[in-house]
């Protein structure tokens, strides 16, 4: 049997994600996704074991692309909002390209048992890393907040980071981002300007720092009918 390239693997791994991300790990079958690859189902299963190899194969291949993602735009030393930018312009670019690894994505997210917290730490591992540190590094120079802690904002960033590429691909959250936005739901430019004007507020403005109003006094320039 002729020996697949790393393209030809690659095509199957994405022929898996399609059917994973579209019908679950479950209602996906090896049959389907080795016509859909144009190989038999035998030369699928001389390379993987089983279902659950293969299905661990695709997530790996999708990981690898996002890590891809990630180390490139986090290898420049910027500043928190050129960091972010970066990082929301690339998950944009990457959701609009590859709309079923996000599915596939959200499938997991929805996990249970055993399993769930291998593919968490699978998942997740390398942004909470990455996130963390980074925070925790610009803190130190003093370029952020400091009254707060770095492992809660990575993970209230990436919060936001993951549901935003939710709202790219996934037919309920894409619904409820146009409920909010309307139309400028599909501006990435105007997305990206209002996240980051969100993120500025939350990492560099201190608790400490915030003026509130005294007790009836009337907030300045907000609609009367809010």
């Amino acid at each position: 049997m002729k020996k697949l390239t790393d393209d030809q693997r690659a095509e199957i791994l994405e022929a898996g994600i399609d059917a994973f991300a579209q019908r679950g790990f479950h209602g996906a079958s090896m049959q389907e996704i080795a016509r859909a690859a144009g190989i038999s189902v035998g030369v699928l299963y001389k390379y993987y074991a089983d279902k659950e190899d293969f299905f661990n194969a695709c997530l790996g291949h999708s990981l690898q692309s996002l890590e891809a993602l990630l180390q490139t735009v986090t290898a420049r030393e910027d500043k928190l909002l050129q960091y972010a930018a970066g990082i929301i312009r690339g998950l944009q670019a990457f959701s609009r390209a590859h709309p079923n690894h996000i599915r596939l994505y959200h499938q997991l997210t929805a996990s249970s048992g055993p399993a769930a917290r291998r593919l968490a730490e699978e998942v997740e591992g390398l942004t909470a890393r990455l996130y963390t540190a980074y925070i925790a590094r610009a803190q130190a120079a003093g370029d952020l907040r400091r009254d707060m802690d770095p492992r809660f904002f990575a993970f209230f960033f990436d919060n936001l980071l993951m549901m935003l590429q939710f709202s790219h691909c996934c037919d309920y959250y894409r619904a409820r981002f146009a409920l909010y936005c309307g139309a400028d739901a599909g501006d990435d430019a105007l997305v990206e300007t209002e996240l980051l004007k969100f993120l500025e507020s939350a990492f560099t403005l201190e608790r400490a720092a915030i003026s509130h109003r005294e007790e009836g006094e009337k907030p300045h320039d907000v609609c009367d009918c809010l």
